[in-house]
């Protein structure tokens, strides 16, 4: 029986927040590699069994549990390649599933992932789940599921600090603008914006250096992930206009795991505190206020 995750103290989810910044990352993987405060959020569930799952079946043959992830988004999904710590909104969910079917840090592989494999990795077995800036889209659920949404954002634009030429997506024509391969912003810039050129890189840090060097003209990707990089560098970058898409991040799992989608689904709803908190410890240290989505249990 479930066991369920709870949140046990403010001094120590403050703590947290301490934590919640870095420099560069590295693509390698890492086997439970930081020393993430995620107990000050949630309990780890004992005696744990999932009947009719195929994930956590391969989960408990395994003894632990393969993530995917995104490591160069600031308060979202962050490596720091000097101390090996992950940290960040997606990380911290990422974590509490885990939590919730019997497993803690030390029995947690992170995998770095770039957006354009994510369904394959998940299809194929090398993760098994998913936790990073992943929208919810018809197209992607063909050949997997989700869990969620956890989280609803938009896509917005990264410039240059002194730029006044772009404002909003209504100045595009005529501009490079930058995001991840095979991510839903630059689908969405190829598809209804045919006057905009568009960069790709495998990563979101990428076009970032790209933006800073000048070979582009904005960064796009959810205005979330893009506040994140914006904060670190605030001489120099910084969000324009308003967003102008709605994304609904979700848990990507194996296709046809129902039993696994309830699980988590019925976490995330009856959860609400536990949430809270690790957006208060990560995302909400912007100012920013959210409000826990309702899950879409198809």
């Amino acid at each position: 029986m479930l066991k369920k995750a709870l949140v046990v103290g403010v001094g120590l989810v403050a703590a947290l927040t301490l934590s919640a910044c870095g420099g560069s990352s590295d693509p390698a993987s890492t086997d439970g590699a930081d020393s993430g405060s995620s107990d000050a959020l949630f309990e780890v569930a004992t005696d744990f069994t999932l009947e009719g799952s195929p994930t956590f079946d391969a989960i408990d043959k395994r003894g632990k549990v393969i993530i995917g992830v995104k490591e160069d988004q600031p308060g979202l999904g962050f490596l720091d390649a000097a101390t090996g710590e992950r940290t960040g909104f997606d990380i911290e969910i990422a974590r509490w599933v885990a939590a919730s079917i019997g497993y803690d840090e030390a029995d947690i592989e992170f995998k770095a992932i770039p957006s354009a494999n994510r369904e394959s990795a998940i299809v194929n077995g090398d993760i098994d789940y998913y936790v990073g800036t992943y929208s919810i889209t018809d197209k992607r659920k063909e050949q997997i599921d989700f869990a969620g949404p956890y989280f609803v954002t938009g896509q917005g634009l990264l410039v240059a600090k002194d730029n006044t030429d772009i404002k909003s997506e209504d100045d595009l024509a005529g501009k490079t603008v930058c995001s991840a391969t095979g991510s839903t912003p630059i689908q969405n810039i190829k598809e209804n914006f045919p006057d905009t050129k568009t960069e790709e890189f495998e990563t979101y840090s990428q076009c970032v250096e790209a933006l800073l060097d000048g070979s582009v003209d904005a960064v796009t990707t959810d205005q979330a992930i893009l506040l994140g990089y914006a904060s670190q560098q605030p001489d120099e970058l910084k969000v324009v206009g308003e967003p102008f898409t709605v994304e609904n991040y979700g848990v990507g799992i194996q296709k046809g795991d129902d039993v696994f989608r309830t699980h988590v689904n019925e976490l995330f709803t009856d959860g609400g505190d536990t949430w809270q908190a690790i957006y208060d410890a990560t995302l909400g240290q912007s100012g920013s206020k959210v409000t826990q989505p309702e899950v879409d249990a198809y």
